[in-house]
């Protein structure tokens, strides 16, 4: 599905934008890579290993300057990320970052925009856009995992959202999400009436169930080729996945799509030949002692990055 690229493998195995999951302890996402490559996603591929990035240390920090915990780690990281894409976009690669949370999104589209307009498709269970609604509960502590979609379209911190000068790194208009759902209080909470009257293209979980999945991505495809960007990107967070196929992620979904669902969107989006790359986050290995849920998510990809174009 990558139209003759070479698929390479890179690690970002950042847990920088969640919060702990307890005092004293760290998300276990930033064992995500290291559990496919356990299941020989690598070979598999027949990928190039393009290695792992090196990734500052994780601390329940608040910053001030940046809103955001981790603030300053999280820049760094974001630019370090975007070089190690940048080299395998400019070596002709097919990018697959493997996570990781969901702020390596930043890196990956940065990386697109330092060569140009670019586009994204967000394949996620959650919006990752709307603020709470009592933000000063929260200055200096967000979560840059769950406003990475906010961050990439170019609000808050230029520290974040705008290095090199170059945010937003994807403009609203050539953004599809894929996948979200609402969970009762939502909108009590969170503002989450910005994003449903903003410019994003959508396609809710629901929507997905009754067009289906293959028509979903369709769509979605036919969306981001008709922007003026010549490349888009692919996030996946995988809790756009139902909690009963997914359940070792930090929100498990009781609304979530079907890994059929799914496969058929990515399969749709991956053959276009404006895709430019995917990352995967969010993935918990920690909340997967058989390592079940690696193994769906191992073949999933597998299926969809090696499948024929059809």
């Amino acid at each position: 599905m990558t139209h003759d690229r070479r698929i390479a493998v890179l690690d970002a195995p950042t847990n920088l934008g969640l919060r702990p999951p307890r005092p004293g302890a760290e998300p276990g996402v930033r064992g995500l890579a290291s559990a496919l490559r356990g299941h020989d996603l690598v070979r598999r591929l027949a990928a190039h290993d393009a290695g792992a990035l090196s990734v500052p240390a994780y601390g329940d920090v608040a910053d001030q300057a940046t809103g955001f915990r981790n603030g300053p780690a999280i820049g760094a990281f974001t630019q370090t990320l975007a070089n190690g894409v940048g080299e395998l976009l400019d070596a002709g690669d097919f990018p697959v970052v493997l996570g990781g949370d969901c702020s390596i999104v930043l890196g990956a589209a940065l990386a697109l925009r330092r060569r140009g307009a670019a586009a994204l498709a967000a394949v996620d269970g959650h919006d990752d856009y709307s603020l709470p609604r009592d933000v000063d509960a929260y200055r200096g502590r967000f979560a840059a995992a769950g406003l990475d979609l906010w961050l990439v379209t170019g609000h808050g911190s230029p520290a974040l959202s705008d290095i090199d000068g170059l945010g937003p790194y994807v403009a609203e208009s050539h953004v599809v999400q894929i996948g979200m759902m609402r969970e009762e209080g939502d909108d009590r909470y969170y503002a989450t009436e910005v994003f449903d009257d903003g410019g994003i293209e959508r396609h809710r979980a629901d929507d997905i169930r009754r067009a289906g999945g293959p028509a979903t991505g369709r769509a979605a495809r036919t969306y981001l080729e008709a922007t003026d960007a010549k490349a888009f990107w692919v996030h996946l967070d995988v809790d756009v996945l139902h909690q009963r196929y997914m359940p070792a992620v930090d929100s498990p979904n009781p609304f979530g799509i079907t890994p059929d669902e799914l496969s058929a969107i990515l399969a749709e989006l991956l053959a276009s030949p404006e895709c430019a790359g995917l990352d995967v986050a969010i993935y918990d290995p920690e909340l997967d002692p058989d390592g079940t849920a690696a193994n769906l998510l191992t073949n999933l990809l597998i299926d969809v990055l090696t499948t024929p174009d059809r």
